[in-house]
C-alpha cells in the first residue's frame, strides 16, 4: 500500500473564533479542514459547552510541513495572547496525497 507522509495540525480553541479561523485557513491556502466540538479541562479550567460561550472547537488540517508551520506561526501571532488556544502538529500518513497538495 502506498502512503505519503504529511502533517496534521490540530487547533483546539474557543468556538467564537470559528469564522475567523476558517477565513485565516483559506487565506493561508489550506485545501480543507475538519471542525468538531470539543470539551475538556486544561490550564484555563473546564470547558464543558453547557453555554455556547464555554464551548471549544477542534480544527484539524492535513497539509504539507511548510503549510503547517505557516498556520501555526499565524495563529501564535494573531490569537495566542488573547484567546485560549492549543496548537500541535503530528506526522501522519495518507493514502491519497493529491487531496492535500
Amino acid at each position: 500500500m502506498f502512503t505519503h507522509s504529511i502533517k496534521l495540525i490540530t487547533i483546539i480553541t474557543e468556538s467564537a473564533l470559528e469564522p475567523s479561523l476558517i477565513e485565516d485557513l483559506e487565506q493561508l491556502g489550506a485545501h480543507g479542514y475538519t471542525i468538531t466540538n470539543a470539551r475538556g479541562k486544561g490550564h484555563r479550567g473546564i470547558r464543558d459547552a453547557v453555554w455556547s460561550t464555554d464551548s471549544n472547537i477542534r480544527v484539524e488540517v492535513l497539509c504539507e510541513s511548510q503549510m503547517a508551520d505557516a498556520i501555526a506561526g499565524h495563529l501564535m501571532k494573531t490569537y495566542y495572547s488573547d484567546y485560549a488556544m492549543l496548537v500541535y502538529q503530528s506526522d501522519v500518513k495518507v493514502l491519497r496525497p493529491r487531496k492535500f497538495a
